[in-house]
């Protein structure tokens, strides 16, 4: 049974010209991982200082035997869609790289109410999609999921750390699955691309997690 939380707000902005999304339903898909998403044991050695902070704060107030919930700061969370060449932009000003990359993540600020910011790219999950024979809605929907999960603590620099934050990744991708809370997301003028396989964490990821620099913060209002 899932938590019961204040809802945050959710800010979604599309940037994406062909992109067809459904905002109940990708609301509805953070409400999830908010909800029932849960660490476990072999997860917390590997998490962030402020999620463990958080998780046995949660631990010492509450008798839920499934486990500490994933700790998402409280606050605004927005997710961004975006074209390859924006963000690579995004890329380039906050990394200094500029090539394409597939999520960035921004820290949030509880001082201004942000839980943080996720940023994807709809045309790399496209190609992905269609050059492994994946569901692009599952493989978009994996790219918020791996943004979600770096604001809940995981990361995926070392090793050790990876190999967490993929089998968090399985474990949320399959909550959202039975819950039947996957978004559908569309491409105009595309074939709509189905998989029976479900998407999974790819092998290798281009996933780049930023820190939070002072301009970086509402990107989805700016791009609004």
């Amino acid at each position: 049974m899932g938590r019961t939380l204040p809802k945050r707000a959710i800010g979604l902005a599309n940037q994406h010209p062909d992109l067809s999304l459904n905002r109940a339903a990708v609301t509805r898909m953070v409400r999830v991982l908010d909800s029932e998403f849960r660490y476990v044991a072999a997860d917390l050695p590997t998490l962030s200082d402020a999620a463990v902070r958080r998780a046995h704060q949660h631990v010492s107030t509450s008798a839920e035997p499934a486990g500490p919930p994933a700790a998402v700061p409280a606050g605004e969370l927005s997710l961004v869609f975006l074209t390859d060449p924006a963000l690579a932009a995004l890329h380039a000003q906050f990394l200094d790289d500029p090539s394409c990359t597939d999520v960035i993540t921004f820290e949030g600020s509880e001082l201004d109410g942000s839980a943080g910011e996720v940023c994807v790219s709809v045309d790399t999950a496209w190609a992905y999609a269609r050059d492994h024979g994946r569901s692009f809605a599952g493989e978009l929907t994996l790219y918020l999921v791996h943004g979600w999960l770096h604001l809940a603590g995981y990361d995926d620099l070392q090793p050790q750390k990876k190999r967490r934050m993929r089998a968090a990744e399985a474990r949320a991708m399959a909550l959202l699955q039975a819950a039947k809370a996957v978004p559908e997301f569309r491409l105009a003028g595309e074939p709509w691309l189905k998989s029976t396989a479900p998407s999974s964490p790819r092998k290798k990821s281009t996933v780049t997690r930023a820190s939070q620099r002072p301009d970086s913060r509402r990107l989805a209002r700016r791009f609004s």
